[in-house]
């Protein structure tokens, strides 16, 4: 049995912004991360002030660099697979057996990502195959790019684009633009293309060109999709947090100090934000700090 002010449950940005203001403020925080992020696809993180280019694991190793030096931190290296409501707070069972009690909690393990049904779509993920143009646009610039539609969100991919090259918008079948959007992607240069892709070509990581259901091969350098995210953790469930929609899919409601549905547990990082980039990661899980260590002075 372990006790602590806070339990953080995931790590990476959002879950170490957070214990590192609870540290600073000298509260008991145990944070439990079985370190498998969601961006580990990636060779590196980027657009990330200061870290701009460092991989995921070296942001890790540094950000528990620094957390260790504060004495009221420490980490599980495992993973969470049980939490209640007690009468004074939460208790939270380890996969290794540890019971913690805390009398605040925070979320912050993240969601995953339910690709497209193209095959080999896997290898190329997190290199030239991305979802963010921001975090991987720069790499792949001035060369063929395109945009794999999946929902509505898809046609502001199209729209962005083009400042990083020459794009193509592949519909899918998913969804036909109205003359109002054809106009607008017109004007920034994107090419539509109704035939499918169903199948990927590329040297290791890197891809060189799509297959499309009409046996055409195009040349592409780079593929944005949109992919459908997924709450794998039965711990939301466990604790009946109210859910909010989105065009990728359900994330965790909470309020503008990532409160959720059940007072006292927090929620940080992609599994509740509607945008979803390391950067905003990092910024909501220092939210989620700063409000968690308010709510154990101001309620009970």
């Amino acid at each position: 049995m372990m006790n602590a002010d806070v339990v953080i449950i995931g790590g990476s940005f959002a879950g170490f912004a957070a214990a590192l203001q609870l540290a600073r403020a000298q509260r008991q925080v145990v944070v439990i991360d079985a370190n498998r992020p969601r961006n580990r696809f990636a060779e590196a993180s980027h657009g990330v002030f200061g870290l701009d280019g460092k991989t995921p694991q070296q942001i890790r190793e540094q950000a528990l660099l620094q957390l260790r030096q504060y004495p009221t931190f420490s980490l599980q290296q495992t993973s969470a697979i049980g939490v209640e409501q007690t009468r004074d707070g939460f208790a939270v069972l380890t996969e290794q057996g540890v019971s913690i009690r805390c009398k605040k909690l925070i979320l912050a393990m993240g969601i995953q990502d339910q690709l497209p049904d193209i095959a080999d779509i896997e290898r190329y993920w997190g290199k030239s195959v991305a979802h963010c143009p921001y975090c991987h646009g720069y790499e792949l610039r001035d060369q063929a790019l395109g945009v794999l539609a999946s929902n509505e969100f898809s046609l502001h991919q199209a729209m962005m684009l083009p400042d990083w090259g020459p794009t193509t918008l592949f519909t899918q079948g998913q969804f036909t633009p109205s003359d109002t959007e054809l106009n607008a992607l017109e004007q920034r240069g994107v090419r539509i293309e109704t035939s499918p892709i169903v199948a990927l070509k590329g040297d290791a990581q890197q891809l060189s060109a799509v297959i499309l259901e009409d046996g055409r091969s195009l040349p592409l350098q780079g593929l944005f999709v949109a992919p459908k995210i997924v709450l794998p953790h039965p711990l939301i469930e466990m604790l009946a947090l109210e859910l909010e929609t989105t065009p990728h899919g359900d994330i965790v409601r909470v309020d503008a100090l990532k409160e959720s549905s059940l007072a006292g547990v927090f929620v940080a990082g992609d599994l509740s934000n509607p945008m979803q980039s390391a950067t905003l990661a990092i910024a909501s899980g220092a939210i989620a700090g700063v409000a968690a260590h308010r709510s154990l002075i101001f309620t009970s």
